[in-house]
């Protein structure tokens, strides 16, 4: 039988995970609300322990031999939502909520923010985080040519109308029982309710942050 340390709803089997040959287990921690990786650290089977006793991330550093609680210098701290480990029990992904949106020493949000050409880009999300990432790009650098900054420019007039027009399809497609037309729809909704966020100024995480309020 696995030993289990639990605590509230996280748990995982300490005498499962497969340590390497310095009794570490490489760590990926991911963000909760969109799913951007962040960081990559490595654990022990004490700093996985305490990051299940403390719902706080606990790492190894390497370098300088002793346990690692992130954010206890900076005061980004990582609080621990839920732990996996992969089909061969030898990484961990941590799903995190991480405080100050900074998890990477060099101040940037993750601390996978370099490209193949050495350029700085946000790293990745969910599709709809990228969607509005976008949108938000159009509102503070808008062109001629975009429809969006066109959207921008009409104000709410334009803007809300849209979206009463899109939903209105969405029934529609629904009552037709049309399974594409009905995602085909749902994602135009989906766009136009993203550039209505945006002019308000209303980020998308915090329409994360409800619908993870709403989970339980």
């Amino acid at each position: 039988m696995h030993t289990f340390s639990k605590t509230d709803n996280l748990a995982i089997p300490l005498d499962k995970i497969r340590y390497n040959d310095q009794g570490l287990v490489p760590a990926i921690a991911q963000d909760y609300l969109d799913g951007t990786v962040l960081m990559m650290a490595w654990m022990n089977r004490e700093s996985l322990a305490k990051t299940i006793e403390t719902h706080e991330a606990w790492y190894w550093s390497r370098s300088r031999q002793e346990l690692w609680h992130k954010g206890a210098t900076s005061g980004h701290i990582q609080k621990v939502r839920g732990l996996r480990y992969d089909c061969d029990s030898d990484a961990l992904l941590i799903t995190i909520e991480q405080v100050g949106d900074i998890a990477c020493h060099t101040g940037e949000r993750s601390c996978f923010h370099l490209t193949s050409d050495h350029t700085k880009a946000a790293p990745p999300a969910d599709t709809l985080s990228e969607v509005y990432r976008v949108v938000r790009d159009r509102l503070a650098h808008p062109t001629e040519s975009s429809y969006t900054c066109k959207l921008f420019a009409g104000g709410d007039n334009k803007i809300l109308k849209k979206i009463g027009e899109e939903s209105a399809e969405v029934v529609m497609a629904c009552k037709d029982d049309d399974r594409q037309a009905i995602a085909s729809e749902v994602a135009d909704l989906l766009y136009h309710t993203l550039v209505a966020l945006a002019y308000h100024q209303v980020d998308i995480r915090d329409v994360y942050r409800q619908l993870q309020s709403r989970r339980g």
